[in-house]
């Protein structure tokens, strides 16, 4: 094979694409957010704002936290998470109250990095419609989002007292009916499997309502993955190739890539992108988007959402830039991106 000499004008440009990505700087939505902890505390409003100023996080899906953990009498010791004992959790609905309450002290022109989801109400009541149209009612025009929705949600759903909820259950799909009436996304956490099963047991429980309620946006968290299941099972490996059919089939799917999705699936073990999931998302540029899933302590803001940059880098940019920011505003209620687009 003859010896070819590198030709200047490739290795000047391939120089120039290489600074490119290294240059590029994100401006982030973290579309999963949570300002109260699993005891309904915060670290409050300044600290939120100067991570998020410190971080380039234009925007944020601000919710509380649905369920409230339990001190219990037996425990001498009070838990700092929600599997910290085996006291119970149950559904709290004041935590919207708090969200609602930290939203209006903001200052006017820091409302609209700040996208209230409501999200407490048992999700097992048929009642929780009825519910939620009244806090829609009292604050008209503050909530822009339902969720985290907490279904199928690994050992927390043992602990929470009644039947373990399901995505697809009735008191559900009255409330789909009412974020279709009023425009409102909708974020679930519905686990794709459970610990110890090696295939997608729960897949159906989310695939029904995209199924039977086409008109509503539905944001899946973690798309379907936790931290737990990883425990037990490391990588699901049907996950991807599921994703791929859902999205080709539900054009009303989102796909939350908050923490859990990071590693080990989107980076591999040296921390390189996956390329299977660049094309993946690179093929559906607009429905995929990142989120912190902090909960109530805001100092790894910054950690989590720029975790996320190699996989960024080694998107396309445009849809880069879509998947940063761009497409958690995009599923938020027309009346909300009109007042953005101002």
């Amino acid at each position: 094979m003859p010896n070819r000499r590198p030709i200047p004008w490739l290795l000047a440009l391939s120089a120039m694409l290489a600074c490119s990505v290294q240059a590029r700087e994100y401006r982030y939505s973290d579309a999963h957010l949570h300002y109260v902890d699993f005891f309904q505390e915060s670290a409050g409003m300044d600290e939120l704002l100067e991570k998020m100023a410190q971080n380039n996080v234009d925007h944020v899906m601000f919710s509380g936290i649905p369920v409230a953990k339990k001190w219990d009498e037996d425990e001498p010791k009070r838990p700092r998470y929600y599997a910290g004992d085996d006291a119970n959790a149950y559904w709290y609905s004041a935590t919207d109250v708090f969200i609602a309450a930290a939203y209006k002290r903001l200052p006017a022109e820091q409302r609209k990095r700040f996208h209230p989801f409501l999200s407490g109400f048992n999700p097992n009541d048929k009642n929780a419609d009825a519910h939620i149209r009244r806090m829609l009612e009292l604050d008209p025009g503050l909530w822009q989002g339902i969720g985290e929705v907490f279904t199928r949600h690994d050992d927390l759903t043992a602990l929470i007292h009644g039947r373990a909820p399901r995505a697809n259950n009735e008191a559900l799909a009255r409330v789909y009916h009412l974020a279709a009436e009023y425009d409102l996304p909708v974020m679930l956490h519905s686990n794709i499997t459970s610990k110890r099963e090696r295939e997608p047991i729960y897949l159906e429980e989310i695939e029904a309502p995209l199924r039977n309620h086409p008109h509503v946006r539905f944001i899946w968290a973690h798309a379907g993955t936790s931290a737990e299941i990883h425990r037990h099972q490391e990588k699901l490996d049907y996950l991807l190739a599921t994703l791929e059919r859902m999205l080709d089939q539900y054009p009303n799917l989102y796909i939350d890539l908050s923490w859990t999705m990071l590693r080990p699936y989107l980076l591999d073990e040296n921390g390189k992108p996956d390329e299977k999931w660049v094309q993946l998302v690179s093929s559906y540029p607009e429905r995929f988007m990142l989120g912190s899933d902090v909960v109530g302590r805001f100092a790894s803001l910054g950690e989590y959402m720029k975790g996320f940059d190699p996989f960024l880098d080694a998107l396309p940019e445009e849809v880069a830039h879509k998947v940063a920011r761009d497409n958690f505003l995009s599923v938020l209620p027309r009346r909300v991106q009109a007042e953005l687009d101002r």
